[in-house]
Order: C-alpha cells, then structure tokens, then sequence
C-alpha cells in the first residue's frame, strides 16, 4: 500500500481480496442450488442481501419453511455489526456528501473496511469516495459473479468443502489481519496481539453459551471496550 487514493490503487489493492470473495461465493451458490433455488433466485439474492455468512442463515432458514420476519430478523442480527463497522470508517469521510457516504455504507464489507483501516495507516487518516468506492464495488461484482457461478455449476459439484473453497474467506482474513497489525503506526503492537487474544478467548467461551450468530456482534462491541481500556489504563 501507500499514500495514493486513485482508481488504479483501489484496483491493485483489492484485487489480492478477491480470492475469499470467490471461495465463498461460489459455495453460497452451490449450496444455494442444492437447497432448491433457482440460479436466479440465488444472483439475486447476493445482489439484494449482499452478505456472506448471512445468506448461508437465510438459506438454511428457507429449507426449513420460516416465516418472512424471522429470516428479516436474522438478517438484521447477524449483519448487525456493519453498523459499528460503518461508523468507524464515516470519520474519515466527512467532507463526502450523505449520498455518497450512504453508498460507500451500502457496500462497505468486512474486507473492504480491513482494507480501508489499513490505508489510513499510509494516507495519514484520509480515505476519499474514489478508493473506497472502487473497492466496494469489486469485492460487489465478484461476489455476485462467483454465486452465479457456484449456481450454474452446483449441478456438477457435490461438496464444495472437498475444494477448500469454505476456507479461502478465512485464509483471506488472516491475512488481512496480519497486515494490519504490521502497518499500524500508532497503535503498539503488544496492545493490538492483546486485544486479538482477547477476541479469540471470547469467542471461544462464547460460542459455549451463545448463538453465533449474536456472539460477532456480542465480541465486536467487547473487543472494542476492551481495546479502548487498555489503551487508556496501560498504554
């Protein structure tokens, strides 16, 4: 990365993403078409829904027959966190229009903000719509194209687990991780690795006790104070 924020920086810069993007779309698609829904009903619901792990709940809760409010529920629930995401990033657009800053909102995912926190380490805190916009609008077109993808060929594929295509997202997010803690300028990094355990610890423990589902928004909001008390009280 660097201080640059052009169309052809948010190009190269995302394009590594696209790999967990792929996996993971095309596993919704053929989980989609394996579960009964048409290849259009599956593009359109990764054009509408846009969320990964959020999809996989909606199609699980279609074979089972559930009623329209509770899949909105969930829906709500587990995407939830991109409120909290959105506004951790809407400081550093302020001089956008509202237009705008409710489009970049709109597509902003969890790759797209890691990318967008890592930038700022490299632009001394400015992000602008053009970057920011482009990569949205990657990672959107390349999940879309990789559902239809997994729908047209989920005929002729039984598990997608075989090909690792459910760890790819997970391999991208380590990833992104990793670069994040090694660019970050102001943060120390014993506080960040403190606050990555910390993470982990609850989701562990969480994950006895608590749905998944309401557990990521749970240890979003935990992580978050915990971070910003050690940060306070010891470094």
């Amino acid at each position: 990365m660097d201080d640059q924020l052009t169309r052809k920086r948010a190009i190269i810069e995302t394009m590594p993403t696209v790999l967990g993007y792929v996996g993971i779309g095309i596993t919704v698609g053929i989980v989609g078409r394996a579960s009964g829904l048409t290849v259009l009903e599956v593009l359109l619901m990764s054009m509408i829904t846009y969320g990964g792990s959020v999809q996989f709940v909606i199609i699980s809760m279609i074979i089972k027959h559930s009623e329209l409010l509770p899949i909105i529920l969930a829906t709500f629930l587990v995407n939830a966190r991109m409120i909290l995401i959105s506004m951790s990033v809407a400081p550093y657009l302020e001089k956008e229009s509202v237009f705008k800053n409710i489009l970049l909102g709109s597509l902003l995912t969890d790759e797209t903000y890691v990318l967008s926190m890592n930038k700022i380490n490299y632009t001394k805190k400015r992000l602008n719509f053009e970057w920011l916009n482009i990569s949205n609008l990657i990672a959107y077109f390349t999940w879309a194209i990789a559902s239809l993808t997994g729908a047209l060929i989920g005929d002729y594929v039984g598990t997608p687990q075989k090909f690792g295509l459910d760890f790819a997202l997970v391999a991208i997010f380590i990833g992104l991780l990793y670069l994040q803690i090694i660019s970050e300028r102001e943060i120390k990094m014993m506080l960040q690795l403190l606050v990555v355990l910390f993470t982990l610890l609850a989701i562990y423990i969480g994950l006895i006790f608590i749905p998944a589902n309401i557990l990521i928004l749970l240890v979003t909001i935990l992580g978050c104070f915990f971070g910003v008390i050690m940060k306070n009280v010891f470094f």
